[in-house]
């Protein structure tokens, strides 16, 4: 099995880099050595690699700057996936792709399925539901994985940064009115090795059989304001904290040059009925992940 495996350095594609490696001969590369806005780029180490399974980890996710960087989100975050799907169908391979809450607009107020209408309220959603619009488009044999609130301890991503603020402020400002699903990038890699490897005896048969889009996230949905408090009491060395508050805010008290769609938490049951497979609860996920660190 060779698998292609595109952001290796980011929170997801530094797991996956490692979960995927039991699985056959895995080919990665970061920003460094392949910046997939470089479409010609890109469809050259497709064809020199000719991968059985593309896992595309890249995207572009600094949403303020999307919505004056349309151009570099929309080439990264639609118009490489595209090119993903092409070349893939062209080698009659398969392509796992990941994709957002941020496609929907979070006014629903409970838990989107796979069905429900999207409305992106930013560049960077727009640009990401572009990707999901493309591959379709292509057809083939795809998985589109939609995730919220994606995290890890490597690097500044939000856990990481609610410690930080933890052992220098003694009063945190958090917002009450953002809900999602928190995701721990390892186990958004563990599940995908394996879907793979549910796949290994005749990959392109079980993508093709089951392609489409997918909702994967922790499970369970909280407030950022609940989420900050839990990564606070769970932190294996709250010895080190100074914060003596939490106090609640509101969105709007944060004005920023990106919309957030507010209520935007995921409903995993197809994924689950379709493949035997589940993320745990997020807060059970938070404590792993935190034990580990």
């Amino acid at each position: 099995m060779r698998i292609l495996l595109f952001g290796k350095n980011g929170q997801l594609g530094w797991e996956l880099h490692r979960t995927l490696a039991p699985l056959g001969e895995v080919h990665a590369s970061d920003s460094r050595s392949l910046d997939v806005a470089d479409l010609k780029a890109l469809e050259r180490v497709i064809n020199e690699v000719k991968p059985q399974i593309i896992v595309n980890a890249s995207a572009y996710t600094a949403v303020d700057r999307a919505e004056e960087q349309v151009d570099l989100a929309t080439k990264i975050n639609a118009l490489a996936p595209a090119l993903m799907a092409e070349s893939a169908r062209k080698l009659n391979a398969s392509l796992i792709h990941y994709s957002t809450d941020y496609v929907f607009d979070g006014t629903k107020n409970t838990a989107y399925t796979e069905n429900d209408l999207t409305n992106p309220l930013n560049v960077y959603g727009q640009s990401k539901l572009n990707g999901e619009q493309a591959i379709g488009q292509v057809g083939g044999a795809y998985f589109i994985f939609r995730t919220s609130w994606v995290y890890s301890l490597r690097g500044d991503g939000f856990v990481s940064k609610v410690l930080s603020w933890s052992r220098k402020q003694e009063t945190l400002r958090i917002v009450t009115d953002q809900i999602g699903s928190p995701t721990w990038a390892r186990m958004l890699a563990e599940v995908t090795a394996a879907v793979i490897a549910q796949s290994l005896l005749a990959p392109q048969r079980y993508f093709s059989e089951k392609s489409g889009i997918y909702h994967l996230g922790g499970a369970g949905s909280v407030s950022r304001f609940d989420f900050v408090r839990a990564i606070l009491r769970l932190d294996p060395n709250v010895g080190e904290q100074i914060t003596k508050n939490v106090e609640t805010a509101l969105t709007a008290d944060f004005p920023t040059p990106a919309c957030r769609p507010l209520v935007t938490p995921l409903d995993c049951s197809r994924f689950e009925s379709v493949f035997g497979l589940r993320l745990p609860a997020w807060e059970e996920s938070l404590r792993l992940a935190l034990e580990k660190s």
